[in-house]
């Protein structure tokens, strides 16, 4: 029975024996020695210093660039057309007196010539008429010495007769010669050519639409403006530009091929109305000479184009000036606070520039604002300043 115990309660032992020597061991083992919790590894923000200046602020519109003349070509005599110049195609650049279209010229050269023979002819019959009215007088003042002969008697009616023929056919003779200049169709401006509707051989009459043209000498941009807008630049509705109140000057700028591009002009008008539509004021912006002097580095500002304005204002004001990589989501600025955590506002802004943002609210004077980039940030977070930007 002994044999038969031992055989049975032996591996139970074992296994207790072991168990306690496991546990034995453990417990002797020396605990790990703990290691400090490492630092937590802070973001490295650029910060500038915010900084309260007096400023002018900038107005931004929009507006579509558009010629300051642009008129139908249409002729002033009938007749066929025998030429058209190069510079009258689609596109093309004409100089102020250039012959654009020449229209067939023989009949009024014919005219011309009928009117001078009609000029020649009176100025004959009024010759005639005075000799006439001279001798009537002679021999009236011989019959008659003390007495002045009447108008009558004298043949002086004949003579307002013919000075009145001669004037009249002198007329016909300039209208003639005009009718004659009006067969080269010219413009008085220098311009460019937006289509042309007629060809050689085509005959037209004076309500005949030879093509569109518009003059290159100023263009206008007309710009919408808010009623704050409108105080900023200190305009009134209805202003009107003179020497002695010039328009306050705008910048103008577009992207052409890959490019920006800036033109400078001056607003010389604004309406007297208020927009039903859109409720806002517009004002009217010229640049002179934009196909050549006013070009910027050779690309005009070409009529079509949509360009961005920009004006200073003429009020000066107190305001916060932070740079323009501090502005985020449009009125969010990153601020280091005093604890070095950082503090996300939301604040007002007046003005946005390529360069600069002027703030109304939600920023003070000294306040450290981030102007590097931040991943992940989050309101509070502890952060590490580093080394402050220089403002420009």
């Amino acid at each position: 029975m002994n044999k038969k115990w031992l055989k049975t309660a032996a591996p139970l032992l074992v296994l207790a024996l072991g168990f306690g020597a496991v546990k034995f061991l453990g417990a002797a083992k020396p605990e790990p020695e703990k290691k400090e919790e490492e630092a937590q590894r802070l973001v490295s923000l650029a910060y500038t210093e915010a900084r309260e200046e007096a400023v002018h602020l900038a107005v931004n519109t929009q507006g579509e660039v558009r010629p300051h003349t642009e008129i139908d070509l249409t002729p002033e005599v009938s007749g066929r057309i025998v030429a058209i110049s190069d510079s009258f195609a689609e596109g093309a650049g004409f100089e102020p007196g250039e012959t654009l279209i020449q229209l067939d010229d023989a009949n009024y050269k014919l005219a011309v010539a009928r009117a001078e023979a009609g000029v020649a002819q009176a100025e004959v019959l009024l010759l005639q008429a005075k000799a006439a009215a001279s001798i009537k007088r002679q021999q009236w003042l011989k019959l008659n010495p003390n007495k002045e002969p009447t108008p009558l008697q004298v043949n002086l009616p004949q003579v307002l007769e013919a000075e009145a023929n001669l004037r009249s056919a002198q007329a016909e003779l300039a209208d003639a010669q005009r009718n004659l200049a009006r067969t080269k169709i010219k413009l008085p401006f220098r311009g460019r050519v937006i289509n042309r509707e007629v060809g050689i051989g085509q005959y037209v009459t004076a309500s005949t639409a030879l093509g569109r043209v518009f003059a290159t000498d100023r263009v206008e941009i007309r710009l919408p403006l808010t009623d704050s807008q409108l105080q900023e630049l200190d305009l009134p509705m209805g202003f009107v530009a003179s020497d002695k109140a010039p328009g306050p000057q705008v910048a103008l700028s577009a992207l052409v091929g890959s490019e920006q591009h800036q033109w400078h002009g001056r607003i010389v008008r604004t309406q007297a109305a208020v927009d039903q539509q859109t409720r806002l004021i517009y004002a009217v912006a010229e640049v002179n000479d934009p196909y050549g002097a006013g070009a910027s580095n050779g690309v005009p500002l070409a009529v079509g184009l949509f360009v961005t304005a920009e004006a200073e204002g003429t009020r000066e004001r107190h305001a916060v000036v932070v740079p323009r990589t501090a502005l985020r989501s449009a009125d969010k600025v990153y601020v280091v606070d005093e604890d070095d955590r950082l503090d996300i506002r939301t604040v007002e802004t007046l003005s946005t520039s390529e360069n600069r943002v002027v703030v109304a609210s939600g920023i003070r004077n000294g306040e450290r604002v981030v102007t590097s980039a931040v991943a992940n940030a989050v309101d509070g977070m502890q952060v590490q300043p580093i080394t402050q930007l220089a403002r420009k």
